[in-house]
């Protein structure tokens, strides 16, 4: 089994940072995508970043500019540094990663979530 664990979250201002964590452990073979998607109260959870193996990255027009995400492969880790942070970014973030465990089997983890909450 794999498991993500996610932390960085809280409640800043607007205009303020935050910067997300998220380790994997468990039977990890290797890491393929690794990313972040958000869920707004009321909306679908939608996708914030998403960094390949190889560091390719994909940002969501939203928050293009503001966020980086980033991954240290050795550690099984991915963060997400976000800046200039808007009330609409309101939301929990989930880290997620697409798994080869060590039984040579491929699916995707979620994280628990957490709360980012920017005030006016």
């Amino acid at each position: 089994q794999v498991q993500l664990v996610e932390s960085g979250g809280g409640l800043v201002q607007a205009g303020g940072s935050l910067r997300l964590s998220c380790a994997a452990s468990g039977s990890i073979f290797r890491i393929n995508a690794m990313g972040w998607y958000r869920q707004a109260p009321g909306k679908q959870r939608e996708l914030v970043a998403v960094i390949s193996s190889g560091g390719n990255t994909n940002y969501a027009d939203s928050v293009k500019g503001r966020f980086t995400i980033s991954r240290d492969n050795a550690k099984n880790t991915v963060a997400l540094q976000m800046n200039s942070l808007k009330p609409e970014d309101t939301a929990v973030y989930y880290c997620n990663a697409d798994v080869l465990s060590t039984g040579w089997r491929r699916n995707d983890f979620w994280g628990q979530g957490t709360q980012v909450t920017v005030s006016s």
